[in-house]
């Protein structure tokens, strides 16, 4: 299953060049974008699972470093700046990654 089979390609397009600047990135703003915030619970766990690359059931930091490049393969790497507040945003029980349920929580938030 590929991004484009859960949410709008030009929707991913367009939300992946409004964050073309290094540190312009803003998660909530993003979500909407896409329209990830209008999915359903079970469509939102499938993104989930696209994103978590090594299939762990967490994403971890380094792979949230690619978290555009998971929704639009041209895209740019987050910054380290970007990365560690996206992990701030959605870590909440601090153990250096995110589950499902942070992800869900994180969507919701936007």
């Amino acid at each position: 299953m590929s991004m484009t089979d859960l949410l709008g390609a030009e929707d991913i397009k367009k939300a992946v060049e409004a964050f073309t600047a290094v540190d312009s990135f803003d998660y909530k703003k993003f979500f909407q974008m896409v329209g990830l915030k209008k999915k359903s619970p079970d469509d939102i766990k499938k993104v989930f699972h696209i994103l978590d690359k090594d299939k762990s059931g967490f994403i971890e930091e380094d792979e949230l470093g690619f978290i555009l490049k998971g929704f639009y393969p041209d895209a740019r790497d987050l910054s380290v700046k970007e990365t560690k507040m996206l992990m701030a945003a959605g870590d909440k029980d601090g153990d250096g990654k995110i589950d499902v349920d942070e992800f869900f929580s994180l969507v919701a938030k936007s």
